[in-house]
């Protein structure tokens, strides 16, 4: 892959290397600067996982993606930097049980490190340690057999995220999460739109037509009045103009139908 256009992507200038504070600085720098979003999918357009589309929706065009586009590429960029990561599927478990949880998420593991770019406004900003050190506002525990990702709570508690077996997926395993994911009535992504990216001084994050923005410290949120409104605030925010944004189409937004 063009390594130099990922890294001008993430403007990233310090060492090319998959370990340490270089990977660290690396994966933190590609979460902050590509957006998390579902946008292709509410459009009718099932992302595609390869790596030249990869690069054309995500480096080039500057947009953003979900789970398998930001771990497909993430892990490409490893592979590159030589070393070969692992890919794993998990079951969001936030607000569904585990046994009604599909595998729809892709998360990777390089060495003792989970790295998780593509969990939109709850991904970790810095790799996180399979023995249970905490980074950040994360950590993974072990239950059950397998692990789960955990995030820190309003209340000083912990939040559990997605749960995994750690088994090592394959290509064609995401292709089939990835067509499901994107396609199937039931899937919360073909539901909902959902967004999130990082500025500056905070984030901005966009659930239907709810939208929060945390800038110095503090929130404000309002609701989008129209696909006008959500286009404009794409382009101030998220760095991408986006004209197909006008035909969108959400099923839990019965108005924009």
């Amino acid at each position: 892959m063009d390594l130099g256009a990922y890294f001008a992507r993430i403007a990233w200038t310090g060492p090319r290397a998959a370990a340490g504070d270089a990977l660290a600085g690396i994966y933190a720098h590609h979460v902050r600067a590509i957006p998390f979003e579902n946008l292709d999918v509410l459009l009718g357009r099932p992302p595609e996982l390869e790596l030249a589309a990869l690069e054309a929706k995500l480096v080039h065009a500057r947009r953003g993606g979900y789970c398998y586009e930001h771990a497909t590429l993430f892990a490409q960029v490893l592979r590159e930097l030589g070393v070969e990561p692992r890919t794993h599927s998990a079951r969001v478990i936030i607000v569904t049980p585990r046994h009604l949880a599909p595998r729809t998420h892709m998360f990777l593991t390089l060495g003792e490190l989970v790295l998780d770019p593509g969990f939109g406004g709850q991904a970790p900003l810095a790799p996180v340690p399979l023995d249970g050190t905490p980074a950040g506002d994360h950590r993974i525990v072990r239950v059950d057999g397998g692990i789960a990702l955990e995030m820190t709570g309003a209340d000083g508690g912990w939040q559990r995220l997605w749960w995994s077996t750690l088994e090592h997926d394959q290509p064609i395993d995401f292709e089939m999460a990835n067509h499901f994911t994107a396609t199937h009535a039931s899937s919360p992504f073909v539901q909902r739109l959902m967004a999130r990216t990082f500025t500056r001084d905070g984030k901005v994050g966009v659930m239907n037509r709810d939208v929060t923005i945390v800038r110095a410290g503090e929130t404000r949120t309002h609701r989008l009045a129209d696909r006008a409104e959500l286009r404009a605030l794409i382009a101030e925010h998220f760095g991408f103009d986006l004209p197909t944004v006008a035909g969108l189409r959400v099923p839990s937004i019965p108005e924009w139908q």
